[in-house]
Parts: C-alpha cells; structure tokens; sequence
C-alpha cells in the first residue's frame, strides 16, 4: 500500500494518542510522539518501547525548528486542541488530524478553520464512528436501497455519571458540544446535514447545560430526508441512530452494533459485519487514520464542514 503522509507526529500521550500509536503500528507509518509531562510519556514508553518527547510541543517546535512531518494527529486534552492545532497550522503543517470536536467552545472551531484557509492547510475533526464497522455496513445498505427516506437520532446524556467525572468544570458546562455532537455528527453523516430545522427546548437546566437538559426536533435534510430528535438528559435513554429507506429500517443502538427491521415485518434482527478492526482497535479509529495517511477525505469530517453543522448544533442546543 503506498501511503501519502510518510511521516506524522503525535501531539499529547496520554490513551487516545496509545490508540493512535497502536494503529500507526500497524499501518508501518513511522511517526514521533510529543508530550508535555512526564506521566503519560513514561506509560507510553513502557507499552511501545518509543521515545517521547516531553515539555510540549512549543518547546519542541523551538528545539527542533527544522523538523516538519507530512501530518500530524493532535489527540492532547480538550482544552488545548484548538491552540495547539493553530500552532501547527502557523507552523506549516498542511495535515492535520484533531481529536474530536476540535475545540471546548464553537468559536474555537472558526477559528481553526480560518488559520486553515489562510494558511492553505487541511484539517479534519476525528469523528471516528463514521468508520465504525456497523456505519460502514449501514451505508452500504442504506445505497443498495436508494438512499435514506428519513432518519431520526437520540442524544441523552447520562448526567448522573457526568458528576462523577474527574475533568474541569469548562468541559462539563460545554457538555453537548464536546461529547453529544459525536452522535449528531454520525445522524448527520448517514442522513445529510439540515436544509431547514426547527428546535424545541424544555425548561430547566443546570451545570451541564444552563438552558435545558430536554432537547427536541424535526427538520428536512440536503439530502431529502425528513429527521427528527430528542434527548432528556433528565430521563432514561442513550445515543442511537435510526435510518429508514425504502426496504427497512436500520438501528444503531449502541453505536457499534447494527441491527435491521425489513419493511412488512416487526422483528429485529441483528446485522452481521467485518468488525475485527473495530475489535482489535479503538473501533473506527484505524480505518479513519488510515483514509487521514492516504488522503482519502470523503468520509472524513472536514474543518469547514464542522464550521457548518456548528450552526445546527446551536440551534439544537441554543448555546455552544
């Protein structure tokens, strides 16, 4: 396999650049890691036998300012993945892989993407459930039947376990952003991005979502297809996809698996997929990295097109 980004580094190393690394192994794509403490660099050193290089990478780019790889993959911690992807963008990295959604606060991501465009540099939004073996499967099905008639998707969030989380307080005030847009994201992905939207919010909020913990939706999609959603972050439920065409219905819930209802029946049945990827790798991460390596973009999520749906997520969320 001739691959187009020879040489990549790895900004951050703590478990999401691990799962980068493991893939990278596989793939043979030689690549440098770049940490900041020391923590993280002496697990990563134990498990791969590779050098880090600490004291992060505005010390590295002065140390080493003749270094310049093909890409880079930038999985550091939520609150720094927006200036350490400018910093390489001014750097003059033209590829660039950012741990999803790129930013703690929408603005961020303009902001990437308007130092991309000036700089002529692409960057891609790591939505990896795009490449899950069962998103894969659901699109190949979803083309064999024409394409989707309508399409709806779930978002609830379990707040109970938020709490309970050791991460900052940004992170948790900005919760629909960094980790329910995962799920929108793979709606919109299958379904196609709103032509038109119109967005309902209950009442009552609290510290993960000032404005409402209760979220509800319907629109047309570029695509054609009428979508609807919901999410009560008050209530039971989990993130799931449905996708309707003309023969049947496919159900993503969870994400990872697929399961289908033929048109004139009722029964459910579990749909059977190429999934050893997804099992020996942070599932859809090694199929996504590799089209990032070979410049195969057409199910990657663009920069620009995150600063499109950001419009739709605030519409949804009436914030972020």
């Amino acid at each position: 396999m001739s691959n187009n980004l020879k040489k990549l580094w790895i900004i951050g190393a703590g478990q999401m650049a691990i799962e980068y690394a493991k893939v990278l192994n596989e793939l043979n794509i030689d690549y440098d890691i770049i940490g900041r403490g020391r923590a993280s660099a002496v697990k990563f050193e134990k498990k791969f036998n590779k050098n880090v290089y600490t004291g992060g990478i505005n010390n590295y780019l002065k140390k080493f300012s003749n270094k310049k790889p093909c890409g880079c993959i930038v999985a550091v911690g939520l609150e720094e993945l927006s200036s350490v992807t400018i910093l390489l963008i001014k750097y003059g990295i033209k590829n660039i892989l950012v741990e999803k959604p790129g930013g703690v606060y929408s603005n961020q991501i303009k902001q990437i993407y308007n130092k991309a465009l000036n700089y002529n540099a692409n960057v891609y939004i790591s939505y990896n459930r795009r490449f899950y073996g069962s998103t894969l499967k659901a699109l190949e099905l979803i083309n064999k039947n024409d394409g989707v008639l309508s399409f709806h998707f779930e978002f609830t969030e379990w707040i109970h376990q938020i709490e309970k989380l050791d991460i900052s307080p940004i992170i948790k005030q900005n919760w629909f952003f960094v980790n329910s847009t995962h799920v929108i994201d793979l709606a919109f992905f299958l379904g196609g991005s709103p032509k038109n939207i119109s967005c309902y919010l209950g009442s009552g909020g609290g510290e993960w979502n000032p404005k409402t913990y209760i979220f509800s939706g319907s629109g047309i999609s570029k695509k054609g297809a009428l979508f609807s959603y919901n999410a009560n972050w008050c209530s039971a439920g989990r993130w799931s996809v449905e996708v309707l065409t003309k023969s049947n219905r496919l159900i993503l819930s969870p994400l990872e698996q697929l399961q289908i209802i033929y048109k004139a029946s009722t029964v459910s049945e579990y749909v059977k997929f190429d999934n050893d990827l997804d099992t020996r790798f942070k599932p859809g991460l090694y199929l996504q990295t590799q089209a990032f390596i070979n410049n195969e973009n057409s199910n990657l999520c663009t920069i620009s097109e995150q600063v499109n749906n950001i419009k739709y997520y605030k519409q949804i969320s009436s914030d972020c």
